[in-house]
């Protein structure tokens, strides 16, 4: 028997409906259920052989307990070393790379030196920066976020330089991006599972939490609509996210990628809508129960991107 299991914290409607949903399908020898740890023991299997991973960005424990899991052979969604390695900065970077629409950003120092350091770790830092040219690159309005994170925690929009410095001296020790503000007169939210099933959902960033996900919205183009997926596909097989979700804010007919590294994207009945939840509950199940067939106990059974791919293949001939 090959079992699905979930880890999950504070949300509800997704987790049950989810394993709902993989037992109904009544596939030989595959079952879920909500995963269960009594105790982690290095190098030892686990009795899962898929994981979907919705809580480890918040609990460390759990982080290194999926990269046991992942070197034992469970297939864990998403893959929980490159979820420990990239960032949004980086994602950028290898987007742009990938031919995808971006605004301009900038990776800043942090305002504060971090714990256990001085100004003399920083002496191959010019200070101060050339802000001027920085400025002009992004231009105002604009925004400030973290280079890692999410949850649209510590983000500010900037009307002008003053503005700018006032808010960056607030953020302490967390390093930020600048980034241009795209002034957008459409707004997609994409959910991508397994790198190639996509929804496209219409999404208003501006509205409270449970308004965002547009129902009755103006019909988009059907050349909008492939672009935005062709992109979305881009990113995730790119990245080698197996769950993620990519928002496009729409400038002049051209889709840019605003937001493209959420692994454990928004899932919640109460806000993505009944529609949106229902897609995704049945194509999370049909991907968990495809990726359980094809597992190998003991090997290594996670989804790399073609970044990594590409990276070692071109290490292999050396």
């Amino acid at each position: 028997m090959k079992k699905i299991g979930i880890l999950f914290g504070m949300e509800d409607t997704f987790p049950h409906a989810f394993i709902e949903r993989v037992n109904e399908k009544k596939e030989k020898g595959i079952i879920a259920e909500a995963v269960t740890i009594d105790k982690v023991v290095q190098n030892r299997l686990t009795e899962y052989a898929v994981i979907i991973d919705r809580i480890s960005q918040d609990v460390p424990f759990y982080r290194a307990y999926l990269k046991n899991a992942a070197l034992t052979g469970t297939a864990v969604i998403n893959n929980p070393f490159w979820w420990s390695a990239d960032d949004k900065f980086f994602n950028n970077c290898l987007a742009d790379q990938l031919g995808v629409p971006l605004p301009n950003t900038v990776l800043l120092p942090s305002a504060e030196h971090p714990t256990d350091t001085t100004a003399k770790s920083f002496r191959n830092l010019k200070m101060p920066l050339d802000w001027e040219a920085i400025f002009d690159y992004i231009g105002f309005p604009a925004y400030m976020k973290p280079y890692a994170g999410g949850g649209w925690k510590n983000v500010y929009r900037l009307e002008n330089k003053e503005e700018f410095f006032a808010k960056h001296r607030e953020t302490g020790q967390l390093v930020m991006l600048l980034q241009e503000e795209i002034v957008f007169t459409e707004y997609f939210r994409v959910y991508c599972l397994g790198g190639k099933a996509v929804r496209i959902m219409q999404y208003e960033p501006r509205n409270p939490h449970h308004l965002r996900y547009v129902i009755d919205g103006p019909p988009a183009s059907k050349k909008l609509l492939k672009t935005v997926k062709d992109y979305t596909l881009k990113l995730c097989q790119g990245l080698g996210y197996d769950f993620n979700t990519v928002e496009f804010a729409v400038r002049d007919g051209v889709p840019y990628a605003i937001d493209f590294g959420n692994p454990a994207p928004d899932a919640d009945i109460n806000s993505v809508g009944q529609a949106n939840f229902d897609w995704v509950v049945e194509e999370a199940a049909k991907m968990a129960i495809t990726y359980a067939k094809a597992q190998k106990p003991g090997k290594v059974n996670l989804t790399w991107g073609t970044f990594m791919k590409d990276a070692v293949s071109m290490a292999k001939r050396f």
